[in-house]
């Protein structure tokens, strides 16, 4: 099993903290962003690891990885970012991670033992941390629905009540070949500024629409997204280690 870093954006949320470096190399307690990734894929056995860059990507500089590259970063979103990896993900099976998250090589596992096509995790504890993150949870979570066979029914929409939210999708995905055939099948059929402006709980939702199965696992375990200095700051009062 091989694993995806989607590293292309700057983070602009964080402000002049980007001005010389892209968000996955921002630090937290002691380590960028990149590194906690590579860390916990590193722990749940997986060596091999492709980075997709794009905003100052020379700075972007690890040994033993392989990388590719979105060179239309400010002009796309994420899900072109990870179609530029179509290489690797025709062929094996792959963990793909966003970049500016940080996570317990535990949610790897998670997903390595599932056999789905398409595979994600949600955290079940999201509720407690959007409390402290934002006034108003729901100003910035969105809807997650899962059916009783653990089959995701929606994600990605704006909603009023927690009631809609059961989990907060993690940014973490499994995809094996069978999956991406889908997934390209569907990217490819759109126009060039639909697929530049797609995101990734945008296509995950339509791909329910079409009838393409995401499988969704819980996981209780710490998991911290990094948006903004408000972020940062906060985290480091809350947690002294990760």
């Amino acid at each position: 099993m091989k694993a995806i870093i989607l590293a292309a954006g700057r983070g602009s949320r964080l402000g002049d903290i980007t001005n010389d470096h892209p968000k996955c190399l921002t630090e937290l307690f002691g380590k960028t962003l990149l590194d906690w990734q590579i860390e916990a894929l590193n722990c749940a056995g997986i060596s091999e690891i492709a980075i997709v860059r794009g905003y100052k990507k020379e700075k972007i500089d690890i040994s033993n990885v392989i990388y590719f590259d979105n060179n239309n970063w400010d002009k796309t979103n994420m899900v072109m970012s990870l179609y530029e990896a179509d290489e690797w993900l025709q062929k094996y099976e792959c963990i793909v991670s966003y970049s500016d998250i940080i996570y317990k090589s535990k949610v790897i596992d998670l997903l390595k033992n599932n056999d789905s096509d398409i595979s994600i995790t949600y955290n079940t504890n999201w509720l407690k941390l959007w409390r402290v993150r934002f006034d108003d949870p729901l100003s910035d979570a969105e809807s997650f629905k899962i059916n009783s066979k653990g089959i995701l029914v929606e994600i990605g929409k704006k909603t009023s009540a927690v009631s809609e939210i059961q989990g907060q999708y993690m940014g973490i995905l499994k995809i094996k070949p069978d999956g991406w055939k889908n997934i390209k099948k569907y990217i490819d059929g759109l126009s060039e500024q639909d697929k530049n402006s797609l995101d990734m709980t945008t296509l995950l939702n339509r791909l329910i629409e079409k009838g393409i199965n995401i499988y969704a696992i819980p996981s209780d375990e710490q998991w911290l997204e990094v948006d903004s200095k408000e972020d940062l700051n906060l985290y480091k009062r809350l947690f002294k280690v990760f």
